[in-house]
């Protein structure tokens, strides 16, 4: 089946499309990726995007129209990724704007915003979204929900390997060796903390919102990193908990940012996003000592373009052979589209797409609702596919 896969994550830069073909086993197909597309959102939805992540407060108004234009968004991504319209599925992740883990007395909650039949109308095409819902409802985090898909993506080594995605928040998946008493154990997952996030926020405070991002790491690589203030930080309560976890812009935002911020007082700019940089690389260091030891760390995201940044990994994580994820045929900004593509594959054959592992649900469950065009245009048939009484199913 060719699906195309569509994620637009913590950054909120824009929408990532894949098209890819998967067949045979669920657990480890055959695939193929044949396209990457990126699109960019404008400026001012960005902006807005990041505002209600972190916390802005915005008219009902104002929401409805942020998710008519993010899936507005969506859909040109997927033309200018498919535009022949090959793909008989779209899995979609919709765009993050709050995320509540579980904490003790309250279930987890988590908001994607993307209005789904609008987009399988827009694109004629069958719609599955709302990935987090299932798992959260089951007591889970909801979230990561990419290491199922990179254990059937990427399969096993070894020994244990590890899968970093290096986005706005970085995120862990440990999979079992191929072989020996370990290999029965059950892949492990979750988020370690800010990536990019208070990067990028950090470069528009100092540039004065003249630049997004700091390419390559030019700037930080000016500065010198404050040590003992990086081990300070480390010491902080999300750093110290085991797995499951996750989290996003709710605890590592603007707010998070000045706080830090504050504490390097009498710094150049130089000096803090140094600092940052590798605060960054030093979380994911010591959050992989909370898992069993690996012996590769293969890395995806936007972070892997900022080479100050790769390089602290490679510096905090001795011992561990780090490499790029596009070595096994998956590119730095397709890894979790490509996820997302694979998840609503699983969710056409009926496959459990959320691991209790990672997440920490009660149980499995099939991933996501479909919502399917209703104007009669669908020409796509998921020969195979369970029809349901539930979601969207026609």
């Amino acid at each position: 089946m060719r699906v195309l896969g569509l994620m637009s994550g913590t950054s909120a830069d824009g929408v990532d499309a894949v098209l890819a073909s998967f067949s045979g086993p669920p657990q480890r197909p055959r695939w193929k990726l044949e396209k990457h597309h990126f699109n960019p959102y404008p400026a001012e939805l960005q902006r807005q995007l990041i505002g209600v992540g972190q916390g802005q407060s915005f008219d009902s108004s104002t929401l409805l129209e942020l998710a008519e234009a993010v899936t507005e968004q969506q859909a040109l991504a997927a033309r200018a990724c498919d535009p022949q319209g090959g793909a008989q599925l779209v899995g979609c992740h919709g765009q993050t704007l709050w995320h509540r883990p579980p904490q003790a007395g309250q279930r987890g909650a988590s908001w994607q915003l993307l209005q789904g039949p609008l987009l399988a109308e827009l694109l004629a095409t069958p719609v599955v979204f709302d990935f987090r819902s299932a798992d959260l409802a089951l007591g889970g985090q909801g979230a990561p929900l990419v290491p199922p898909a990179d254990q059937a993506l990427l399969g096993r080594c070894g020994g244990w390997r590890a899968v970093l995605n290096l986005g706005g928040i970085a995120n862990l998946t440990l999979i079992p060796p191929a072989q020996g008493p370990e290999s029965c154990l059950p892949v492990r997952g979750w988020d370690c903390g800010p990536a990019n996030t208070l990067l990028d926020l950090a470069t528009m405070h100092f540039s004065g919102g003249q630049q997004s991002y700091d390419a390559d790491g030019a700037w930080a690589r000016q500065g010198q990193i404050d040590e003992a203030l990086i081990q300070r930080w480390l010491a902080e309560p999300y750093f110290q908990s085991p797995p499951p976890k996750s989290t996003g812009r709710e605890l590592f935002g603007q707010a998070d940012l000045e706080r830090r911020l504050a504490e390097v007082k009498g710094r150049d700019a130089a000096d803090a996003l140094a600092t940052l940089t590798g605060f960054s690389a030093a979380v994911v260091a010591q959050e992989l000592g909370h898992g069993p030891q690996a012996i590769e760390l293969l890395v995806a995201g936007g972070g892997c373009r900022n080479s100050l940044l790769v390089e602290q990994l490679q510096h905090r994580c001795r011992g561990l052979i780090v490499r790029p994820l596009a070595e096994f045929g998956i590119g730095e900004a397709e890894r979790e589209a490509l996820a997302f593509a694979l998840l609503a594959w699983w969710h056409a054959l009926g496959h459990q797409g959320n691991l209790p592992s990672v997440t920490g649900a009660s149980g499995g469950a099939v991933l996501g609702l479909c919502a399917r065009p209703q104007s009669g245009r669908c020409k796509r048939t998921l020969r195979g596919a369970p029809r349901r009484r539930w979601g969207f199913w026609a």
